[in-house]
């Protein structure tokens, strides 16, 4: 276990904290459960680590830890989350439990077993949290991750920040709040650039291989996930690929819908 505490503190020393997604300030984290589901890069690793650096000083009481990694190809994580509350852990970040067999029945094990540990879990957006064998939609808040919103897109590329806006407050002050954006940026100049290559974070790490990490991304879905996961069967990829490229040269959903 030394072992994962070790690696998760190597984590936090270099995370940047200047950008934090919206979803942060609308999760209830006092909740004993609470799940985060999200297409893979949409920064759902990157949410738990900000959460955890930014909101506890006293990490002997938080864990974080992949739940693909090789530590759990000898130990399950039952053990795990026994031997952290003996010693005093209580709140617990699981990461990418879909790559851990059996995880709705143990994580619900957890819950029930150790009612002073707090656990959130993240799973990618194939991950049917609400229809969990172990029936955890009765005991966890479940939220999701889309990809970076117009609005984060300039936070993070451009370092402009705007407040988020209710529909209210679009339909009732639309001309006030225009007003304030274009006095700090010209919109319009960036919209290309998010639509082509702004929708996942990792567009800034290399700007030049995001096309290729976004195909990346696809290729594990159809070729892995689905498989694994759904057991789709192997020999439909060639057409779930047309699919999608059908779907993803077709004008917006407007036709479909006069039809």
């Amino acid at each position: 276990m030394q072992y994962l505490v070790e690696k998760f503190r190597k984590k936090l020393m270099h995370l940047p904290m200047q950008f934090q997604r919206s979803l942060m300030d609308d999760i209830t984290w006092e909740a004993r459960l609470i799940g985060i589901k999200g297409a893979r890069g949409a920064g759902k690793t990157t949410l738990l680590l900000q959460r955890i650096k930014g909101h506890f000083s006293d990490l002997s009481e938080v864990l974080y830890v992949s739940m693909d990694d090789l530590w759990f190809a000898e130990h399950r994580l039952v053990e795990l989350a026994d031997r952290f509350v003996k010693q005093g852990g209580r709140y617990l970040f699981l990461d990418e439990v879909h790559k851990y067999p059996d995880w709705s029945r143990e994580i619900k094990n957890i819950y029930d077993d150790y009612p002073e540990l707090y656990i959130v879990f993240t799973g990618s957006s194939l991950l049917e949290i609400l229809n969990a064998r172990a029936d955890l939609s009765r005991r966890a808040v479940t939220y999701e991750l889309q990809g970076l919103s117009f609005r984060e897109y300039l936070h993070f590329a451009q370092d402009i920040a705007f407040p988020v806006y209710s529909l209210d407050d679009l339909l009732n002050r639309h001309e006030e709040i225009a007003a304030e954006v274009v006095h700090d940026i010209r919109p319009l100049a960036h919209f290309g650039n998010y639509l082509a290559a702004g929708y996942y974070p990792f567009f800034k790490e290399v700007p030049d291989l995001y096309l290729q990490r976004l195909s990346e991304v696809i290729n594990l879905i159809l070729e892995v996930e689905l498989p694994q996961l759904r057991s789709v069967d192997i020999a439909w990829t060639p057409k779930l690929k047309q699919l999608l490229l059908i779907i993803a040269e077709s004008a917006p959903l407007n036709r479909i819908l006069v039809h």
